[in-house]
């Protein structure tokens, strides 16, 4: 952690971005139930930028040696709240299977690797599951996808909201990938 004149710096600009992240969730909530003809586009512009500041804060907090146990803690809770959010309020409103699928298998994929890390920190194996490169491309899938989604009234005639499922499901193989992949990273400690 990044110590200025014998004081620890815990509101570094990247935990900053990370807890702007945080704090746009109501405001994500709020727009998309808002009964307008822009509600849609806010609730997409809002996730776009939530799903930035997350590049942004990872970016600066690299570059500027900004690294924090609170930003390593809040980044990836950060990202599952918003994202959770987003995909139930979408399987709300899309009212289909072909969506609540991917949606429920991101959501178990992100509560187990979570524990996962968890317990594998406990034992202090942490790094053996750090994020892999399949994450990130998949992070960036279901970001494109979701903001897609939520630009877009649930209309399967529109080719925009075919594109965003078909990113979402791209998202969803990587998800379970990459779930696979930490398992059988962590697999030597499982099976004691």
């Amino acid at each position: 952690m990044q110590q200025l004149a014998g004081r620890s710096v815990l509101f570094t600009i990247p935990n900053v971005l990370t807890l702007l992240r945080i704090c746009l969730i109501p405001v994500f909530i709020l727009a998309f139930y808002t009964h307008s003809e822009w509600n849609k586009l806010a609730a997409a512009t809002i996730f776009a930028i939530a799903g930035i500041t997350d590049w942004i804060d990872g970016y600066l907090a690299r570059k500027m040696d900004q690294t924090s146990k609170l930003g390593a803690f809040l980044d990836p809770v950060a990202d599952k709240l918003m994202v959770s959010a987003a995909l139930v309020l979408l399987v709300e409103s899309h009212s289909s299977a072909l969506l609540a699928i991917p949606a429920i298998v991101i959501i178990s994929r992100e509560i187990t690797v979570s524990a996962l890390r968890e317990w594998m920190a406990e034992l202090g194996k942490r790094a053996s599951i750090a994020v892999s490169y399949i994450g990130k491309i998949k992070t960036a899938a279901q970001m494109v996808a979701i903001t897609g989604l939520l630009a877009n009234e649930p209309d399967l005639g529109n080719w925009l909201v075919w594109l965003a499922y078909l990113l979402l499901y791209i998202a969803t193989v990587l998800t379970i990938w990459s779930m696979m992949m930490y398992l059988k990273s962590a697999w030597p400690d499982l099976k004691e």
